[in-house]
């Protein structure tokens, strides 16, 4: 029986929830995730409107991008959509889960749909997450290295970039004399003994370290093993904010955001001024992304697509880079699509429906 725990599961092995910004509240909005799932409704923003189309459909769990509570509850009265839309879902046994910033600094999140949608190629992450990172170095006997390397690799260990099972091994000899008490996997009780190891190194998101550190524990031969984990300054290329691109061949700077905005479906693209230079590197981020404007141009980036920007960005910017503003809603519109691809792939013939609702707030004239 599929039970709506095991659909979050899958959504947050892609958006793991430690990869949200410290101000967000992605995850479980409200409802019992272990009820069996008959249905998952996807949507952008949750409105009474979303929650009814769930209850038409027979959903029982809705998957939004934006969180619908954002902010603490004093009371819950009824007094607004936010509040009369988590009523209502208690009422109707209807789960509420979010992938909101975890989705939009995971690899392949928001961003990366984006850029895939315009056709950029060589997509990497344009600022990496800082001290993020973490190496760990144990040492096993020579026979079980290769068990520990591939338990430690399934757990999540071992990923440079977009290589995996990466480690570094170097065989040495190491000494230790058992204790009274003690079940040693080899030597005895109170006798010194050498033992051929191998030290393994490999890198390991922080926010892993209990799990990778369970699963150690757990294959490792050695009664007590010894391990140590070290923090890193590395950047982590493989979660962060917004994305860089190129394009297959350079474009007139109108005819792309004229190409830009037929893709997307635009109403319409606020811009700054024009360089007058071709379109070859792009950098987006879709939200609100302007904050990364400068990483930008730092980049030597031709154009900076995202969400929405402040009035004087579009000054800021001057002539270094060209700003486009495409809309908050419709830079972010493409995540029901990314979670309808997680879901699917591992639940085929479970239920899955795109919201009909424009939960958009701003309207063109």
């Amino acid at each position: 029986m599929l039970r709506i725990k095991d659909i979050i599961k899958e959504l947050e092995t892609v958006a793991p929830l430690p990869l949200q910004e410290s101000y967000d509240n992605s995850g479980v909005q409200v409802g019992d995730v272990s009820l069996p799932a008959t249905g998952a409704l996807l949507c952008l923003d949750i409105t009474e409107e979303v929650i009814d189309e769930a209850i038409d459909k027979g959903c029982n769990l809705v998957i939004s991008h934006h969180p619908l509570a954002f902010k603490p509850f004093k009371s819950l009265t009824g007094k607004n959509y936010i509040e009369r839309s988590l009523i209502k879902a208690c009422k109707q046994d209807i789960v509420i889960y979010s992938v909101h910033t975890n989705l939009d600094n995971a690899f392949g999140g928001v961003s990366f749909k984006l850029a895939e949608m315009i056709g950029l190629q060589n997509i990497r992450v344009l600022s990496p997450r800082k001290e993020a990172l973490l190496k760990l170095v144990t040492f096993v006997p020579e026979a079980y290295a290769e068990t520990l390397r591939n338990a430690l690799f399934q757990a999540g260990v071992g990923h440079i970039g977009r290589y995996d099972c990466c480690s570094y091994n170097v065989t040495g000899e190491g000494t230790f004399r058992a204790g009274k008490g003690t079940n040693p996997f080899v030597g005895g009780e109170g006798e010194l003994h050498t033992e051929r190891e191998v030290r393994i190194e490999m890198i390991l998101p922080a926010f892993k370290k209990a799990y990778i550190l369970r699963t150690l524990l757990s294959v490792h031969p050695y009664e007590e093993p010894a391990f140590d984990f070290y923090s890193l300054e590395n950047t982590w290329n493989n979660a962060g904010s917004g994305v860089v691109g190129e394009l297959p061949a350079a474009e007139d700077e109108v005819s792309f955001l004229q190409r830009l905005k037929s893709v997307l479906r635009l109403n319409c693209i606020k811009h700054s001024a024009l360089t007058g230079r071709p379109v070859r590197e792009v950098a987006l981020c879709g939200g609100s992304g302007a904050f990364l404007v400068g990483e930008a141009i730092a980049y030597g980036a031709d154009i900076f697509i995202t969400g929405e920007a402040k009035y004087n960005d579009f000054y800021d910017v001057e002539d270094k880079i060209v700003l486009a503003a495409i809309g908050h809603y419709e830079s972010e519109v493409c995540t029901k699509e990314i979670f309808y691809n997680i879901i699917s792939k591992k639940f085929p013939t479970f239920a899955v429906h795109f919201s009909n609702v424009n939960s958009n707030p701003v309207n063109y004239l």
